[in-house]
């Protein structure tokens, strides 16, 4: 098993027609013997959406990893402390995460729990998905791509004709992405 015994923090936020992308790698990564610890913001863990319902959306995560969500910042908090984690993934990341995490702002469960498990050097992957990551978030993504333990899922136009300016991870490489980030590499190309 490829992920014998490593502690993965899986995070999602509120990029909600990206949950479909996620589930799956969830799955693959507790098949593989990862003990995945389930975060989400507090909208990803509580809006429904044309994409589906929330419950059924927590539902499907307590069933694949065997643990009750992180949805608090109270929860979120211990991470880094107890030593949780030994990478995190942010799948799907919105800009408006990306923004807070550039920022250091920490009022979700997820900025917590990513700056709680930064304080102990491990690696943080984000999985870029933004309407506005070639406009408004591209700063952000760029700070973030030069700091130290950020690791990047690589990520492409979802569709430049009627989003010029949006990108979204490609889920493909998301196992790709934690093998070289867990051997402090960034998987290259970062866009595709």
């Amino acid at each position: 098993m490829k992920f014998k015994d490593l502690k993965i923090g899986f995070a999602l936020t509120g990029s909600f027609c990206t949950f479909s992308k996620t589930l799956p790698i969830i799955k693959e990564l507790v098949k593989e013997g990862a003990s995945v610890i389930p975060i989400m913001s507090y909208n990803a863990y509580e809006l429904d959406t044309k994409f589906g319902k929330a419950e059924d959306f927590r539902n499907q995560i307590k069933e694949i990893t065997g643990k009750e969500i992180i949805h608090t910042i109270q929860g979120a908090e211990p991470i880094g402390p107890k030593k949780m984690t030994d990478i995190m993934i942010i799948a799907p990341t919105t800009g408006n995460t990306i923004a807070k995490l550039t920022n250091g702002i920490t009022d979700t469960p997820v900025t917590m729990a990513a700056k709680s498990h930064l304080r102990n050097e491990n690696p943080l992957i984000i999985a870029v998905s933004t309407n506005d990551a070639l406009s408004g978030s591209a700063q952000n993504i760029g700070i973030l791509l030069n700091r130290r333990n950020y690791y990047f899922v690589p990520f492409k136009q979802d569709n430049p004709i009627t989003k010029p300016r949006s990108m979204v991870f490609d889920e493909t490489y998301i196992i790709k992405t934690i093998e070289y980030a867990l051997k402090k590499e960034q998987i290259e190309p970062i866009m595709l």
